[in-house]
Formats: C-alpha cells, structure tokens, sequence
C-alpha cells in the first residue's frame, strides 16, 4: 500500500506541489492514501484526482488577500528581506469585537470551496484512494485525521480550512463544541498515522531542512517575535514526528522515501509571494527529479 504524506508548511507547500507533481506524473506512481497537515492538506485532493495544473494554478496565484478576511500582518521588504509587522488597526478590531485570535482567514475557507466543486468532492469520494486531513482539537489537545469517506461536501472542505488556520494569527474554529487550528500543532508530519492506516511504502514531503540551520534573525518586532518562536516550536514537533515515524516504520517494515527542502526557502512561510510560490514549485520538481536519479544511481 503506497501513500503519500505532505507536511505542513505555509507558502512552502507550492515546493511540495512539485515534488507530488514529479511523482505522479513522472514516476507515474499511484497512491492508495494521501495524508497531509495544514498546507498538505490544501494539496492533498487535486493531487488525488490528478489534476495538476489546476492546483499548480491555484498555489501560485494565492495571496494574503485570498486568505485573510482581517489580516493581522503588514509585510515590508527591507534589505531585500520580507519583514512582518502587525496591522494594529485589525488586531484592535479584533480585540474590541472579543475575538480570540489577531486575524480571520474566512476568505481561504471561500477560496477552497470555490476550487474544489461538489462535482470532484463526489469523484474524490468515489476513488479508491482515501484523502485524510490532519487537524489539531485543541479541547482535547489530541489530532484527528478526517477521512474524505466520512465526510460530506461542506464538512470536508471546512475540515481542510480548519488544518490550515495557524492560530493565533488565523481563524479558530469551534465544531460540537471543540475548538479545532492547524493540524501542524499536533501532527506536522502525519508519517505514523499513514503506517496505522496500513501503508507499506510511504513517500514524505517535509518542508524544512533535513539539518536545522541558524535564523537570520529572531523577532525584529514583538508581532515577528511570535512567530519566529511558534516556527521554533513546530521545528521540535517536525523532529518528534520524523523520529517516531522512522522508529515505527523500522518495526513495521515500511519503506520510507523522504523529501526534505534542500535549503531554507523563507523566513516565513506566512507570506504568500506569487513569483517565489512559482519559483519553489519548480525547484520541487527539479529537486524530486535529482533525487530519482540518485536513487536510481545507487540501484
């Protein structure tokens, strides 16, 4: 049983996209299960049903206008590097209307449903293949990986929104009385549950650097401060999950073929730029290309 896990990763996730892409359509590998957590699960069903073009259009034409109903962040560029800083005006809003979070990303729950129609949620459905998003509950501090087959057309694509909400900055969603955010708090890299689920041989997207390197810089302002330690935080969870699932899938005999970022792609993966988005997806392509090749070598 082959599968296929995307990590979570922000505007990294357009790398993932051309890694998925060679290996779909290069390597013409077919997967009977998809796992991705927060932006791997935005990828996750157009690479199920093959279309790839479409989703590649999609990720490189996204921007924080097609995310953010209120977006809590401004974004300068200085010394040739994107800065964040906070809108003040929206975050006050916020605090004055009691919500509980700086921004809302309403707008990327509309963009979701607006890519992916009632008509491919069916033929999604009626695949073979299981599609699952990972996404965090936060009440009962424990994942949950939502199924496609157990969900209907709204539930799902809520679900997908749901692992993408990075809190405090996005929206937080209460569902039956849980509050859910990102599955990337709790399960950035989903590698154990796709071996629960009976895969055999996985192949693992992960958008960071197989070795941490050093940060440029850490918190030129409070609002980037917060940040740059929820990015520390989620590198420690990487690390937790890679482990885990590479002492599993030693048990278990499952191969695992990983594809980390060969190099830091941004500072901040919050920052959606159209021209890097392009840019990453066809060194995903060209990354997943050498490796095959190396691979291929060493055989």
């Amino acid at each position: 049983m082959r599968a296929l896990v995307i990590s979570g990763g922000g505007s990294k996730g357009a790398f993932a996209g051309g890694v998925a892409q060679f290996l779909l359509e290069n390597k013409k590998i077919k997967y009977n299960l998809l796992i991705g957590t927060s932006t791997g699960s935005l990828l996750i069903p157009h690479l199920a049903l093959g279309n790839i073009e479409k989703i590649h259009r999609i990720y490189t034409n996204v921007d924080m206008r097609k995310i953010f109903n209120i977006n809590p962040f401004i974004v300068k560029k200085k010394n040739g590097i994107d800065t964040v800083s906070i809108n003040h005006f929206n975050v006050l809003l916020q605090f004055f209307r009691g919500k509980r979070t700086f921004g809302e990303s309403k707008k990327l729950r509309s963009y979701i449903k607006r890519n992916l129609s009632i008509v491919e949620f069916n033929q999604l459905k009626a695949l073979e293949t299981e599609v699952v998003v990972t996404v965090t509950n936060l009440t009962t501090n424990q994942s949950e990986y939502k199924s496609i087959k157990d969900c209907t057309y709204d539930e799902f694509c809520d679900w997908i929104w749901i692992s993408s909400n990075y809190i405090p900055f996005m929206s937080l969603v209460t569902k039956k009385g849980f509050d859910y955010a990102d599955g990337g708090f709790s399960s950035l890299v989903p590698i154990q549950e796709a071996i629960n689920r009976g895969a055999t041989e996985i192949d693992v997207v992960i958008l960071e650097t197989e070795k941490s390197t050093p940060r440029a810089a850490i918190g030129r302002n409070p609002f980037s401060l917060l940040i740059d330690l929820f990015q520390i935080e989620l590198d420690q969870i990487e690390k937790h999950d890679i482990l885990l699932g590479t002492l599993s899938a030693s048990y278990n005999n499952v191969k695992l073929n990983l594809y980390y970022t060969p190099i830091d792609l941004t500072n901040n993966a919050l920052i959606f730029n159209k021209v890097k988005m392009k840019q990453w997806w066809q060194e995903g392509f060209q990354y997943a290309l050498k490796k095959s090749e190396s691979m291929e070598a060493v055989k």
